[in-house]
């Protein structure tokens, strides 16, 4: 039920956020659209623990602001890498045991080295991770690091 509601919501704010509009007609089309998806979902069983993780909440606002400024301080080194005249890159793939243990949290570690320029997940597993980075250092960073350290907090688990 929790999920559904929360579900609700995202899905009206969704609506407001796109059309911008506050007569009572639009804001009563947006809640049936909201509540027609709502349905349709339900229908095609899609609304579950892993689809709308409600149970991460608050986490979110703990890692997104963490990410970004890795994403940009990765991007400026990537950036300074392709200015430097003798290019000083050390493509390397690394394999590591990632600590978490469900789904959600190996999709989010994953998706997160990808995110981070000079990094991309090439394999994905609950085993391993097969990762290629731009430099020798950026693959170090990556084994045991902080970036697995706070998907694991964010995780939950």
């Amino acid at each position: 039920m929790y999920r559904s509601v929360s579900a609700l919501i995202v899905l009206c704010v969704f609506w407001l956020l796109l059309s911008g509009y506050f007569t009572a007609f639009l804001l009563s089309a947006g809640f049936g659209s909201s509540l027609a998806v709502l349905w349709f979902a339900h229908r095609m069983d899609l609304i579950d623990h892993e689809s709308h993780p409600i149970h991460l909440g608050w986490r979110l606002f703990l890692y997104w602001p963490w990410l970004i400024k890795e994403v940009i301080k990765s991007a400026w080194e990537v950036t300074l890498i392709i200015l430097h005249p003798r290019l000083p890159i050390s493509p390397t793939l690394v394999r590591f045991r990632p600590s978490q243990k469900t789904a959600v949290g190996l999709v989010t570690h994953a998706n997160s080295i990808t995110l981070t320029p000079g990094t991309i997940s090439m394999q994905v597993g609950p085993d391993e991770f097969l990762v290629h980075a731009l430099t020798d250092a950026g693959a170090r960073g990556l084994v045991g690091g902080e970036m697995d350290r706070r998907v694991t907090q964010f995780e939950g688990e």
